[in-house]
């Protein structure tokens, strides 16, 4: 889980932690994670008054917004 996504850049690899999204993606953006689970990030997103969304790209070019929550850095 990412605490501090200040700390982020742009082109940064990060990893899509699936037991925290498999509830609530369509399961062909699932099957797509859960082959390649690591993402680029492209930038952030607004979702609510006090939290921000990542959006990454996934690695077959399909750009999508996750909660720092959902996400981790690879080492």
């Amino acid at each position: 889980m990412i605490r501090d996504s200040s700390t982020l850049q742009k082109g940064q690899i990060l990893r899509v932690e699936i037991n925290e999204v498999k509830d609530r993606l369509p399961q062909s953006i699932l099957e797509i994670i859960r082959k390649e689970p690591t993402v680029e990030l492209v930038g952030y997103k607004m979702v609510d008054g006090n939290e921000f969304g990542l959006v990454v790209k996934l690695k077959n070019g399909e750009v999508n917004w996750f909660f720092e929550k959902e996400l981790s850095e690879t080492m």
